[in-house]
């Protein structure tokens, strides 16, 4: 088996798109510093007198193509038809501009370009992302409107130093600019002259762009969630055993694919070019190979890389057999209501926090959210948000991101309040079947006690039964095995190495701590995994876990939201539940 995915993964064409993108970007880098060079400029002065108009502004018109070929190779990574269709264009038109300005090198290196384009087209089978083809068209009108605007007016407004012009070549000097050829215009200077037409070329560099910029972005998905989705989504998660993240496929930016019988469902969302999905499929297991079948084959139709985050081991031998390969990312904290005791030696920081809490005057309510009155869960919303400060939402596979919503009345909110009857801290739980919970948000105030979670945590367990609840779905602790063995004194020197560099990374990050706040309650672990395509997919798939999770964050994405999670009675945010 593991030979016959060798000779595949040999015979896919998709292997050259890489190296293919790598050499266009090249190019455009090449063609870009040849224009700009001063030994070009003797060549082109040679041929004037034969060509008086396109020859001397071809190094001019090679800026533009050489900054598209730089910008396409990014869509030709991502194995878009729409780049190769743009790059093969471009690539011909810097092999004229070469030739006619007898660039005898740089135009067999843009014929090269062509020949392994034309060579490996099987390769770039991606459509463009849903949605585009409109604001790709939008943003060309204008920035082309905004441009000819501006490089008219930079003509107009000297009227001593370009002489007047009709409208028709007014247009054609502006938009021949934009290329970097010149127009009918006569300037009185050639100072005037090269300051006017390198205006007009920078101007269609910015339209250039701006098009490519727009065209080859990650758009949302096809399925974007609507009200028919989420009902027949809540009736999978009614009808069928799921795990303890299938809850979280209700946030409002995942979209959903069905199986061909609607009986199961992956719920997604795509992040810089992957398709990132959430936990295990959801529904009937009977389901799950349709519903994988599908989000695979709308991924490989868009050239989205497929990634899993926080699959369980039930699941994974589904994504096994897709073709997915599979490794632990770390393991999930969880409560067993009917075991779980403050009493013994190994509860005993827990014991003393919650006494701590107790002998302040703490009081907790558990309540499920339908049964909490708007007034009061207003006043929580606004206390959660005065209390995050503006801190970016956490979470995507274990985050609802949603506080307070009336159509998640079956969660359970548990508040605290001090001896003054003042909220000191927020925890609400999202269903997991019809006898579990599964964390969402955890925040305290600046000014709560120690201990006030543990608090907390210790009052959800003891309600439960009320609730009909026997476990609840804590946090995920990221390399969980690591930090447990990596400090004994038997661990080898890989581990050891493994484990300082977490001890580091959890400076920015932390993951140790994180592990260290769920596993002081004594939770049984579930292991969770990463799925993913190929090896060298990892980074991909991480980089855009990270965004999903918000803790790598692009100055577009940065908005407010309301999850976040903290299982430290330090106030403060942590991954992956928010």
């Amino acid at each position: 088996m593991k030979s016959g995915n060798v000779v595949r993964q040999r015979r896919d064409p998709a292997r050259w798109a890489p190296w293919t993108a790598a050499l266009v970007g090249l190019l455009g880098v090449v063609g870009v510093l040849d224009a700009v060079s001063p030994p070009l400029r003797p060549r082109l002065e040679a041929l004037t007198d034969v060509l008086p108009v396109l020859v001397p502004q071809t190094a001019g018109a090679a800026v533009p193509l050489g900054v598209v070929l730089v910008l396409l190779s990014r869509g030709l990574a991502r194995r878009k038809r729409r780049a190769w269709i743009g790059a093969l264009a471009t690539s011909a038109g810097l092999l004229v501009l070469n030739g006619l300005a007898h660039s005898i090198g740089e135009s067999i290196a843009a014929g090269v370009v062509i020949v392994v384009l034309l060579s490996t087209h099987a390769a770039f089978t991606g459509r463009p992302d849903p949605g585009s083809r409109r604001t790709v068209l939008a943003t060309c009108l204008t920035s082309f409107v905004l441009a000819t605007t501006v490089g008219a007016a930079s003509l107009l407004a000297d009227p001593d130093a370009v002489e007047r012009l009709s409208a028709p070549k007014l247009f054609s000097e502006v938009w021949l600019g934009f290329l970097g050829i010149s127009g009918p215009a006569q300037f009185e200077s050639a100072q005037t002259r090269q300051r006017l037409e390198t205006t007009l070329l920078l101007l269609g560099v910015v339209v250039a762009v701006a098009t490519v910029l727009v065209a080859l972005r990650t758009a949302r998905a096809p399925k974007h969630q609507v009200d028919a989705e989420g009902e027949r989504l809540r009736s999978l998660l009614a009808g069928h055993r799921n795990d303890s993240l299938a809850y979280f496929a209700l946030r409002d930016d995942k979209s959903l694919i069905f199986d061909p019988t609607g009986t199961a469902a992956i719920a997604y969302r795509v992040v810089a070019g992957v398709s990132l999905a959430g936990g295990d499929p959801l529904g009937d297991p009977a389901g799950w190979p349709g519903a994988i079948s599908a989000w695979l084959a709308e991924a490989r139709g868009y050239a989205w890389t497929p990634g899993v985050v926080g699959a369980s081991e039930r699941a994974v031998p589904s994504y096994r057999a897709h073709g997915l390969a599979a490794i632990q990312l770390g393991d999930e904290a969880v409560l067993d209501v009917a075991s779980f005791s403050l009493a013994g030696r190994s509860m005993r920081g827990v014991r003393q926090a919650v006494r701590r809490a107790e002998r302040r005057g703490n009081v907790a309510q558990v309540r499920r959210l339908r049964d909490v009155d708007r007034t009061e869960v207003a006043e929580l919303s606004r206390q959660v948000a005065r209390w995050r400060a503006g801190q970016a939402e956490r979470g995507f596979s274990m985050a609802l991101g949603r506080f307070g919503d009336p159509r998640d009345g079956d969660a359970v909110v548990v508040t605290c309040r001090d001896g003054s009857a003042d909220l000191v801290a927020v925890l609400s739980l999202v269903p997991w079947n019809e006898d579990g919970l599964s964390l969402d948000l955890m925040v305290r105030s600046p000014s709560a006690g120690n201990g006030v979670i543990e608090f907390m945590v210790n009052e959800l367990v003891r309600s439960a039964p009320e609730l009909g609840i026997a476990r609840v779905s804590l946090n995920f602790a990221v390399f969980r095995e690591v930090f447990e063995r990596g400090g004994l004194a038997g661990a080898g020197p890989g581990l050891r190495l493994w484990y300082r560099m977490l001890l580091w990374l959890s400076r920015f990050w932390q993951i140790e701590s994180l592990y260290r706040a769920n596993a002081k309650y004594g939770p049984a672990w579930t292991p969770r995994f990463v799925c993913y395509p190929r090896a060298r997919d990892l980074p991909r798939i991480a980089s855009a876990t990270l965004q999903a999770e918000s803790f790598v964050r692009w100055p577009h994405q940065r908005r407010s939201g309301l999850a976040v999670n903290d299982v430290h009675d330090a106030g403060q945010s942590h991954a992956l539940h928010g």
